[in-house]
């Protein structure tokens, strides 16, 4: 265990301090910059520096959900799901340079409450990790269209981003269902809510 801990350390540095390298390329790299204002560019920033925190969290989170059930029926849709995630990682992140901002200081706090939680979730066994699973990603996809309702029409290289991490979150719901995830009560589910209300309001602004 003492090994998986510090092979785990060593990643939660690589996901806060190294540059992240997703496997697919940006969706929007077709697509032309479009002249902004700078209220646009900084609603823009500020919305996917909480995205850019959300998948943070997500590494932090399926790591803690393999950590205790690292053989379960879920494990090989968590691990790809997990690279999935690095994709938009790295989306984020150069979005975020792009358009001159910077990512969240918080980020080691945000990532270090989602290791516990997913760690918990792997612990109480596989129909509540797939359970907490597909409703994180269902509350991210809300999130992520929510986004794509305030961002500017003109930014259509945001938009792109923001419409394949929403179609992929969904996907990844939807796919926990299918291995056995149960259905959370209500109370959990908008403690849940209520959390990542919390890191949004912050991680938007610090």
């Amino acid at each position: 265990m003492i090994d998986d801990l510090i092979i785990e350390f060593d990643k939660g540095l690589k996901v806060l301090f190294a540059k992240p390298k997703g496997l697919r390329p940006r969706p929007d790299l077709h697509i032309e910059d479009a002249e902004l204002t700078l209220d646009e560019k900084k609603l823009a920033i500020e919305l996917m520096r909480v995205n850019h925190t959300g998948e943070v969290c997500a590494q932090a989170l399926y790591s803690g959900q393999l950590l205790f059930n690292p053989n379960g029926e879920g494990t090989e849709s968590l691990k790809k799901s997990s690279l999935e995630e690095i994709d938009h990682l790295d989306w984020c992140n150069s979005r975020i340079n792009e358009l001159g901002g910077k990512t969240s200081l918080l980020n080691p706090i945000w990532y270090t409450g989602s290791f516990l939680i997913g760690s918990l979730a792997s612990a109480l066994g596989e129909k509540y990790n797939l359970a907490f699973l597909a409703e994180t990603e269902h509350q991210v996809t809300k999130h992520l269209t929510s986004h794509l309702n305030k961002i500017s029409k003109k930014d259509l290289k945001t938009n792109k981003i923001l419409e394949v991490m929403a179609d992929d979150e969904d996907r990844h719901a939807k796919k926990a269902k299918e291995l056995g995830g149960i259905e959370l009560p209500d109370g959990i589910k908008k403690s849940m809510s209520f959390t990542s209300k919390i890191m949004t309001t912050f991680s938007a602004k610090i």
